[in-house]
């Protein structure tokens, strides 16, 4: 039989196998996107929504529902030295996840850890590397959330992976020291000092000294301001970038967000009282610039990312605090996370604000990078 073996059959061939490759690619996205979505829309909670928070996402309630689960005391009646053993929101998400079968994703980072001197003694930083073999990386300096009171940073490893993941960076997680054993302005000291130790060691660090960002959560979101503006009233280098996750911003009871959380979880009104009470060595210090950075001077800082929680007590201040910095000449990117509570960063296995939060963060930290 002769063979047939034209141009036309040939491009028939061409155009059915590119269709074939497409409905494939097309099936595997379309089940990765539908295997994400089956991920979030499986979490439901077991009780109603709280008076708090009436449209509460389900799956934060079911983190709350958790936390709750686990440990049913609140903080505001324990020591800070029994309210540091406690089962804290991280191991809420953690639980959450176990019992929904959600795979722990692979960590896409080496770590190591080591100690740096600070004023009269040392504290303990770990730093998140990626494992993509390059010879240089950004740079971010990683401030943990707790109060300046309680937590560290392995109850937020979550956030220090994901940053440094998803921005392509060396992540330098500072363990700073916390009241009541060591007052303010202790935490803001050892989190400069923190900044400074890896501007001078960056190059043994795999970094770019000149991409160096500060970033940070609750106490830590303070923290990453207070140091921008100790490094630019000391004469340090610059960050080229500051990422404030729904940061202490003030020292004002009176706010609307604090008079509507009053009860909210995992953090309300009473709570915040409670980790400046531990903090401060007298009320009067609420006033000073570094805790209340809504009134400092903000001129000259870098471009800053600012994310708010609606569900909280700091939901208005970290808005204040965004408003403030645009009126100063900073560039600001402001983001409210609608109906998640204080602290969902960082669950992006869970909460889909989180995901969505982690690479807007990511995304201006690359920006600013240059990447």
């Amino acid at each position: 039989m002769k063979k047939i073996n034209t141009p036309a059959l040939k491009s028939t061939w061409r155009l059915w196998c590119l269709i074939v490759v497409a409905g494939c690619v097309g099936i595997v996205s379309c089940n990765k996107y539908h295997a994400q979505n089956n991920q979030y829309t499986q979490i439901k909670p077991k009780g109603p929504a709280p008076k708090w928070g009436p449209d509460i996402t389900p799956q934060m309630l079911t983190v709350i529902e958790t936390l709750d689960s686990l440990n049913s005391v609140p903080l505001v009646t324990l020591t800070p030295q029994e309210a540091r053993l406690k089962p804290s929101f991280a191991d809420a998400y953690m639980q959450v996840m176990k019992n929904y079968s959600i795979p722990t994703p692979p960590m896409n980072v080496d770590t190591t850890g080591t100690e740096i001197p600070v004023m009269d003694g040392t504290i303990h930083v770990r730093v998140y590397t990626p494992k993509s073999g390059k010879s240089s990386y950004p740079m971010i300096v990683y401030y943990h959330g707790g109060g300046w009171v309680i937590a560290t940073i392995d109850t937020y490893n979550a956030s220090a992976v994901a940053l440094a993941e998803k921005a392509d960076a060396i992540v330098v997680a500072v363990e700073y020291r916390k009241g009541p054993e060591f007052r303010f302005p202790t935490a803001h000291n050892d989190a400069f000092a923190g900044y400074k130790w890896t501007i001078e060691h960056a190059d043994s660090l795999k970094g770019n000294v000149d991409k160096i960002a500060l970033a940070g959560e609750s106490a830590g979101g303070n923290l990453s301001v207070s140091v921008a503006m100790m490094a630019r009233d000391n004469g340090i280098r610059m960050p080229v970038h500051v990422l404030s996750v729904y940061p202490i911003a003030g020292y004002d009871f009176t706010t609307p967000s604090y008079k509507k959380y009053v009860d909210s979880k995992p953090l309300n009104t009473p709570l915040m009282q409670w980790f400046f009470k531990y903090y401060l060595n007298n009320p009067s210090e609420g006033s000073n610039p570094l805790i209340s950075i809504d009134k400092a001077n903000l001129k000259g800082l870098p471009p800053t990312t600012v994310i708010g929680a609606e569900l909280g007590p700091l939901q208005s201040e970290g808005k204040i605090l965004a408003d403030q910095l645009s009126k100063n000449g900073v560039p600001v990117v402001y983001h409210l996370y609608k109906n998640v509570t204080h602290e969902f960063f960082g669950m992006s296995q869970v909460v889909p604000e989180a995901k969505h939060a982690e690479e807007l963060a990511a995304s201006e930290l690359r920006k600013a990078f240059g990447n």
